[in-house]
């Protein structure tokens, strides 16, 4: 039942998402003395509608998104007697560009918002934890053998206190040395142990007390299975140390919460667009996973697959879960939209551009400025960014039908 509801909650916030992100289009027109003609929240037959001054206002059948109606997006629109003055394609490029970034700028208020009620709510991710520290966290015993399969890992049990344990680690210590070599992460640490082929060496710092200490790391048998099935086994040396970790999580209060949710929106910005930029590179894992390959943890999902994931957060009541991928699609479909391809807003943005450049350029050598540019022209283009993104869609939809993503392992 839970999940069920958390389905129905991630779908309709998403469709909510949408409709904000129209009404950033349709408040910044109306500001700009332009005429939205509709506002209507899903597509196909009208179930409802009512007028309000010049715009009506109104929710359709299928929750599959939104629409603003803004006169004269294009010059090819038939326009009424009141509109010809006040077609968006008319008026100055400040004003088309402020209606244009509107609507992605919603998304990005609507997930600052999101951000900061989840900060104190939760804490935020620590998105950019830096290297784990060469502190003990605690030691433990090393299996003789480890077994991966995808995400899943399975030790073979083991008892007593690990090489680590009998050579007088204790948690809290900081390592500083190995084999006399400065240490300064735990990463330092992992090669040498591995290929060590009898006791070493580490300098402690304890309390601020220097100690020498001396461990013999034991042999531990890894496989590993392949995503196609074919198994690899390798031998490594290990010595029990679980390291201090840094937090997953930055717990705020109060005015904190301002300077975090302000770092973490930038660096939730760049994460963004490093995966808006990494697209094109999903495709061949998408197809993997729809042609019965592991289904990688990083591929996009498809509105479906995400409403199934906020679905199963729900469920396991991880609701902070459930408002960061909220958060993380509002960031997406912000950015996303800013892509200079029509139909997108930064298709026509570039457009406005264009015509700003262009007519600049001629006024420079005293010809007067240029027509609209001819929308008609670039519908070849239009129709192949369209058929791409709808393939994509199609992509993302099946893999999460037939392959769907399973953080949960």
């Amino acid at each position: 039942m839970s999940f069920a509801i958390g389905v129905t909650l991630f779908a309709v916030a998403l469709l909510l998402s949408v409709a904000w992100h129209e009404c950033g289009h349709m408040w910044a027109a109306q500001a700009t003395g332009m005429k939205v003609r509709r506002y209507f929240v899903g597509f196909g037959p009208t179930i409802w509608s009512t007028r309000r001054g010049e715009t009506e206002y109104g929710i359709k059948a299928l929750p599959l998104g939104g629409f603003c109606d803004i006169a004269g997006m294009t010059p090819h629109e038939e326009l009424a007697w009141d509109e010809k003055d006040r077609a968006m394609y008319k008026q100055k490029a400040w004003k088309r560009l402020v209606v244009l970034f509107a609507g992605p700028a919603q998304n990005f208020l609507l997930g600052f918002v999101l951000i900061i009620i989840v900060g104190l709510t939760f804490g935020l991710p620590n998105l950019n934890p830096g290297p784990t520290p060469a502190t003990v966290g605690e030691t433990q015993c090393v299996p003789s053998t480890i077994t991966i399969e995808g995400n899943k890992q399975t030790d073979a049990p083991c008892t007593g206190t690990g090489p680590a344990g009998a050579a007088g680690l204790l948690p809290g210590d900081d390592i500083v040395a190995i084999n006399g070599q400065p240490v300064g992460q735990a990463s330092d640490l992992t090669p040498v142990i591995r290929e060590s082929s009898g006791p070493v060496a580490l300098t402690v710092d304890r309390d601020g007390q220097r100690l020498d200490l001396t461990m013999t790391p034991e042999p531990t048998t890894v496989t590993a299975t392949n995503a196609d099935g074919t198994s690899e086994t390798q031998t490594y040396n290990m010595v029990g140390i679980a390291y201090d970790v840094p937090p997953n999580v930055i717990t705020y209060s109060g005015l904190e919460i301002v300077p975090g949710a302000i770092g973490f929106t930038g660096e939730l910005a760049v994460e963004t667009w490093n995966a808006l930029l990494s697209l094109p590179s999903k495709i061949g894992a998408l197809w993997t996973a729809v042609t019965g390959g592991e289904r990688a943890l990083d591929t996009p999902v498809s509105v479906y697959g995400a409403s199934v994931l906020g679905g199963q957060a729900v469920e396991r009541g991880l609701w902070d879960m459930f408002w960061m991928l909220l958060i993380s699609i509002n960031f997406f479909l912000g950015l996303f939209n800013l892509v200079p391809l029509l139909p997108l807003d930064g298709g026509h943005m570039a457009i406005v551009g264009y015509e700003k450049g262009r007519d600049t350029v001629r006024r420079w050598f005293g010809r007067a400025p240029g027509g609209a540019v001819d929308y008609y022209k670039l519908l070849p283009i239009t129709y192949a960014a369209v058929v791409i993104m709808a393939g994509f869609m199609v992509l993302t939809l099946t893999a999460d039908i037939i392959n769907p993503i399973n953080p949960w392992q």
